[in-house]
């Protein structure tokens, strides 16, 4: 049963008290992922996130040849136990160039830029390709590190779709820049020692990235010989459950079986709340910067959001619909360069555009549960990441917030089935 292409939130009328369960770390998932079909054995991964994004990455790994299997996770209806066969570092061998083994990767980002490293390990040509958003997504630096390492990368716009040509594990020395993207760098860590890579990152702070910091732990904890490796809650799901509680007066939300450890840097959303006069995607938060933008025209002081570049990039161009889809709604947002400056504001209701990305679809329900009018078009599109998003809005606490949300075409309240993203 589909959500309906125009939805309206309507805003909490009391204080709610909650304890919500989030599905699994996206970018945990697909890490894990990448590093079970490397490792010697049979990894299990409870808690694994099971959204687009990370189905994508499973079918590829199958669509090489992998065994993945998965089972349903009883601690949350979105998450799996999904068990990979790994083959000790070997990929299985691709096409020819006449018939190039094909892998689809939607509008991921991690699964287009940690599948094109991983299958360089492999024998053969292989094909990424995706959606037309994910074809306009920078990978230039990504591939020209691959270069580097001696494999053969052919696309005529350093984009997808591309061509690999596999060349197996080789000792070489390779340096990347995330300047636009930390997943370049993740991508060639994750393979670096199956394929006796030397990874040298560049760019501003490279070695303090939140998100390259975080491929390196989860290597260094990762179980090389099979095991059972606890994929954690998403930090960045959380931060707008969190945001709500904050946003609306007197109410106490908690997330429950919160990250436990320091890996994602949105774990420290909480930290900022409520939200001082400067806020850095480069070093203070990651996704949930978004979250805590949508925010700002609550508070008492104009916040200034710095160092948002990489938002331009993502899944749409982040940094002008926030401002767009902000100052439709009444607020005074003021966007210089990489940076959102935005004021304290009445806020009126209307219907936001979500651009088919989740985070902008997410950030503005939340907006729903503090200012009448608000709708949102396209709501299905939170299937990427967080496909149960809208049930956990609707649930009575203590296990969700209790929202009403409607169907705008007839004004019917939908029910938790219909509420499902898919």
């Amino acid at each position: 049963m589909a959500l309906p292409e125009l939805i309206e939130i309507l805003p909490l009328d009391q204080p709610v008290r909650a304890e919500i369960t989030v599905p699994g770390s996206k970018s945990i998932t697909n890490r894990a992922l990448i590093l079970a079909a490397l490792s010697h054995g049979q990894t299990i991964l409870p808690g694994a996130l099971w959204s687009e994004d990370t189905q994508v990455m499973a079918d590829g790994l199958r669509k090489l040849g992998f065994i993945v299997n998965v089972a349903d996770d009883p601690q949350e209806p979105c998450n799996r136990v999904i068990t990979v066969h790994g083959k000790g570092g070997a990929v299985p061998p691709g096409g020819t160039p006449e018939r190039p083994l094909e892998l689809f990767v939607g509008n991921a980002g991690t699964a287009a830029r940690f599948l094109a490293a991983l299958v360089c390990l492999g024998q053969g040509v292989y094909r990424l390709h995706g959606v037309p958003r994910m074809h306009e997504r920078p990978q230039a630096a990504l591939f020209d590190a691959l270069r580097e390492l001696g494999y053969r990368v052919e696309s005529p716009n350093d984009r997808l779709p591309v061509l690999i040509h596999g060349g197996g594990a080789r000792a070489a020395k390779c340096r990347v820049s995330i300047a636009e993207s930390s997943q370049f760098a993740s991508a060639l860590l994750l393979g670096a020692d199956a394929g006796q890579w030397r990874v040298e990152v560049s760019g501003e702070n490279a070695e303090e990235s939140p998100y390259v910091v975080m491929t390196r732990k989860l290597i260094t904890a990762f179980p090389r010989s099979g095991g059972r490796f606890q994929v954690e809650p998403d930090a960045s799901s959380a931060s707008y459950f969190l945001g709500a509680g904050f946003l609306v007066s007197g109410s106490a939300v908690t997330i429950r079986a919160a990250p436990a450890t320091d890996w994602q840097v949105d774990a420290a959303f909480a930290r900022f709340l409520p939200l001082p006069a400067s806020v850095s995607r480069q070093t203070d938060l990651g996704d949930s910067i978004m979250t805590a933008v949508v925010l700002a025209p609550f508070g008492r002081q104009a916040v200034r959001f710095a160092d948002l570049g990489r938002l331009r990039v993502q899944e749409c161009e982040r940094v002008l619909a926030l401002r767009t889809e902000l100052t439709k709604c009444g607020a005074r947002v003021v966007e210089e360069s990489d940076t959102l400056t935005v004021y304290p504001s009445p806020l009126h209701g209307a219907a936001i555009e979500t651009y088919n990305d989740h985070r902008m679809a997410m950030c503005a329900a939340i907006l729903g549960l503090k200012v009448p009018g608000i709708k949102l078009k396209n709501p299905s599109c939170v299937k990427k990441t967080f496909p149960n998003f809208f049930q956990k809005l609707a649930t009575p606490p203590p296990d969700g917030l209790g929202a009403r949300i409607l169907d705008e075409k007839n004004g019917r309240v939908l029910s938790r089935a219909e509420l499902f993203a898919e």
